[in-house]
């Protein structure tokens, strides 16, 4: 029986680790998806079903693994939950910056967990006050902003600069090119937030930002949209077939989501302890799910959460 491969680090000697790395400097460069897919063709490991767990296999049978579960999971065979536990998340620590990277960033490598359908990254972020990102580049990707306790104030080459807070949720669309800096504006208190990359659906896209408060009432018990491809209901706009929900939920309450044909989602919990279809999942805890009809979430301990519904 193979064995499982846990959590890696960049290192030299991995398969596939020095052309992750490669790809990785490409997209921090601000090369575009295409041009990234044409300097480096397809590594053989399972990233086309991103979800699924193959331990110990390698090449062109591990490549063939996704592709087979995949049409099995769309014919109805399979269902599944796939908890992301907290503390197997990549870490970066700095002297200003410790972050947690639920899906493979920066230095951090796991070949089993280098994004979700659409979803490419998301980062838990703790900033020091009176510290931040310096001025850097993004191209071809979308890239939400979460703020759950502190402040971000947000400069960008297109003009815009300001101050994101809990309650807000702040879209920017790099597409051909989108220089900019984060920083916490307060001397004295820490800012929260989660940093979220989507690939677009197409490249080359003309940046663009946004930026919308949701107050708390209307995601008190309920899943409140917050980022769509149409920006409906007052949503920010997203380009890509995603919806994002966002809810803040007490102990005890129950929510439901219905998943159409063929449609997956990812589940993030912020704060608190609930189940979803079972599954028990705590604060930082991820969960993809596929081939479920519905999503039913029953709170232990008052939760904030995001759910993104993904094609």
């Amino acid at each position: 029986m193979s064995k499982s491969v846990g959590p890696r680090v960049l290192n030299s000697r991995m398969p596939y680790a020095r052309e992750w790395s490669k790809r990785l400097s490409c997209f921090r460069a601000g090369c575009g998806l295409a041009e990234n897919r044409a300097k480096y063709p397809p590594l053989k490991f399972p990233i086309e079903y991103r979800s699924l767990r193959v331990s110990g296999r390698t090449g062109d049978r591990a490549a063939a693994a996704p592709r087979r579960f995949a049409r099995e999971l769309a014919q109805g065979a399979h269902t599944m939950i796939k908890r992301r536990p907290a503390d197997e998340r990549g870490m970066t620590q700095t002297h200003w910056l410790e972050s947690y990277h639920t899906f493979s960033f920066n230095r951090y490598y796991d070949p089993q967990h280098t994004g979700f359908r659409q979803l490419l990254v998301i980062n838990e972020d703790f900033v020091a006050p009176s510290q931040g990102f310096g001025t850097h580049s993004h191209r071809d990707m979308e890239i939400i902003t979460y703020i759950v306790s502190g402040a971000l104030q947000h400069r960008d080459s297109m003009g815009t600069s300001s101050v994101i807070r809990p309650g807000e949720v702040q879209r920017m669309s790099a597409g051909t090119g989108v220089s900019h800096s984060e920083f916490n504006p307060s001397s004295d208190e820490p800012t929260h937030l989660l940093q979220i990359w989507i690939q677009p659906e197409r490249r080359d896209l003309t940046p663009g930002y946004e930026q919308r408060a949701f107050p708390a009432e209307e995601r008190q018990g309920k899943l409140r949209l917050v980022a769509s491809r149409d920006g409906g209901e007052g949503s920010v706009t997203v380009q890509q077939d995603v919806r994002l929900y966002d809810a803040l939920l007490d102990a005890g309450a129950e929510v439901s989501h219905p998943l159409d044909a063929g449609r997956h989602a990812w589940l993030q919990v912020v704060k608190g302890t609930l189940t979803l279809n079972g599954t028990r999942l705590g604060a930082g805890d991820g969960a993809a799910a596929s081939g479920e009809e519905t999503l039913n979430i029953s709170v232990a301990e008052a939760a904030e959460i995001l759910l993104f519904d993904l094609a």
